[in-house]
């Protein structure tokens, strides 16, 4: 028997009314925001309205220490901010886990799922109790008034990690060969 995608989207939306709280006419205190602003450079630069409605579209979760976010080889379709905790970027080399990062409060992971990879490239897992939120990217996409900000500030967060990227590889590549 074949199911009509349709159907089931909007079951899944209805489902998703259901149990979750409505959020309209729901609004977040202006030094809540201006906070976000200042502290969390995905949104550097974005009118306070234009953020507020970003922030609307967020999943809110929790995950306890030692739990991944996600698994490197995950399909991705969302980045994620981490609001609270500590969560460490690892990637599976060999058989072994290699360390690749720590985030803290305020930093972002999973965005390359907004510019076009969407096989997961890494592992991140919370090394404590965390709190992240998730922006699904076609909720991100769907506001353009608000996208053009995310996607110029996600530019320069893995420009200024592929700039860390490459004095890393250039350190290694200098050990390895004087060795």
């Amino acid at each position: 028997m074949k199911v009509d995608p349709a159907i089931v989207q909007m079951h899944a939306e209805n489902v998703r009314a259901e149990v979750l709280p409505p959020t309209t006419g729901k609004r977040l205190d202006p030094a809540v925001v201006e906070k976000i602003k200042r502290n969390v450079p995905i949104f550097a630069g974005m009118p306070p309205d234009y953020l507020m409605s970003t922030l609307a579209v967020a999943d809110h979760f929790a995950v306890q220490a030692g739990e991944p976010v996600f698994n490197e080889g995950d399909i991705g379709g969302a980045f994620y901010v981490l609001v609270a905790g500590e969560v460490r970027v690892e990637k599976l080399r060999h058989g072994t886990v290699v360390e690749l990062a720590r985030l803290g409060p305020g930093e972002c992971f999973g965005e390359m799922a907004l510019v076009g990879s969407h096989t997961r490239s890494a592992t991140v897992r919370a090394l404590r109790d965390s709190v992240a939120m998730r922006f699904d990217c076609d909720k991100v996409d769907a506001n353009a008034q608000s996208a053009h900000f995310i996607y110029r500030n996600i530019a320069r967060v893995l420009a200024a990690r592929l700039g860390e990227s490459s004095v890393q590889l250039a350190a290694l590549m200098e050990k390895t060969q004087s060795l």
